[in-house]
């Protein structure tokens, strides 16, 4: 293996990690989109910010990882993709910087008209990222970005069956993993209700999320053909085990297992993100741009390499130690605050 394949591999990696990370984020908003009035869902906004609060600048961090290596290591997949994709990009980009700003903004103000205005931004942007970058990733898959700065057109790029269809599985993918963690952090709340409800929402995401990408591989079939070959074939291994692995989610959440369905689904996200790698490898874009092709020079490789690797000693540890600090369940409003011993 070639030191452009290691940072093409590193840079999927990114890739998955914003899948999971970030996808879970999205999912959130969601669910807050559709929670209810503002009696009504109250608790289950409450639960979506406690749960996303601290974490969800540092989720990015992984777009722009995947962003920085592509731009890098591989100019000449960066400049294609963004000349011909600019359309659905900037829409993503967009969202996320309107996801964030409302979500910020929603906590700190305090007339309720401020409030529904702020949740709505930050709901529905968070339905339109996820659908923009999953429609972007589709036109890449299915051969609609040329080799060529832009060499696609601006509309038909991404607005085809095989895209639309990818970006609906994306928004469904991420409430599926939202729906999982959710119930989770219910659960170790003391809120079985609340688990409950993200517990059935899991499942009825889960159920979504399958059913679209069945029905994908038909549109492959007959839009992107190559890719299809090579799911069905190379990749097969992998679309099996992400299929098995998302059941086995859907069992386990049957059976209110719920830690447990975090793993599975996890896995049955990433093998299909992985199945995809295989299937088109060693190529970046169809039908002509390969990693090798693509790759910046081996100086470059090895800075980035090494940049990469220093960085990764930092970030990991406190990514790791951030999430694992506010996996804590919310203070409830009921608890008595314990008195301080008189002095």
């Amino acid at each position: 293996m070639s030191l452009a394949d290691a940072m093409a591999g590193v840079m999927w990696l990114g890739v998955t990690f914003y899948a999971l990370f970030g996808g879970a984020d999205f999912g959130a908003g969601f669910w807050d989109l559709v929670a209810g009035g503002a009696a009504r869902g109250r608790r289950r906004r409450e639960l979506i910010e406690h749960s996303i609060g601290p974490v969800w600048e540092a989720n990015h961090v992984w777009l722009i990882f995947v962003l920085v290596i592509m731009w890098t290591c591989f100019p000449p997949l960066f400049g294609d993709v963004a000349s011909t994709l600019y359309i659905p990009l900037s829409a993503a980009a967009f969202g996320v910087i309107a996801r964030g700003s409302a979500f910020a903004f929603r906590k700190t103000v305090t007339a309720v008209w401020q409030q529904r205005l702020f949740g709505a931004g930050f709901a529905i942007s968070s339905v339109v990222t996820p659908f923009f970058l999953g429609a972007a990733a589709g036109a890449v898959a299915s051969g609609h970005v040329p080799p060529r700065i832009g060499g696609g057109p601006p509309i038909a790029s991404w607005w085809n069956p095989v895209s639309v269809m990818t970006g609906a599985l994306a928004v469904a993918t991420c409430a599926y993993l939202a729906a999982v963690y959710l119930a989770g952090d219910a659960r170790r709340s003391g809120d079985p209700d609340l688990a409950a409800g993200f517990r059935n929402r899991a499942l009825g995401a889960g159920v979504a999320a399958g059913l679209i990408a069945a029905a994908g591989l038909a549109f492959l079939h007959h839009d992107a053909s190559p890719l299809f070959h090579g799911l069905t074939h190379r990749g097969l291994p992998l679309v099996a085990a992400s299929a098995a692995a998302g059941i086995a989610s859907l069992a386990l959440l049957y059976r209110r297992w719920v830690i447990a369905a975090r793993i599975t689904a996890a896995l049955a996200v990433s093998a299909v993100l992985w199945a995809w790698a295989l299937a088109q490898y060693p190529h970046l874009l169809e039908p002509s741009l390969t990693i090798k092709a693509a790759a910046a020079t081996h100086e470059v490789l090895v800075a980035t390499a090494i940049s990469m690797a220093v960085g990764a000693v930092i970030l990991i540890p406190s990514l790791a130690w951030l999430y694992t600090l506010f996996q804590r369940a919310p203070a409830r409003a009921d608890e008595e605050v314990p008195s301080s011993p008189a002095g």
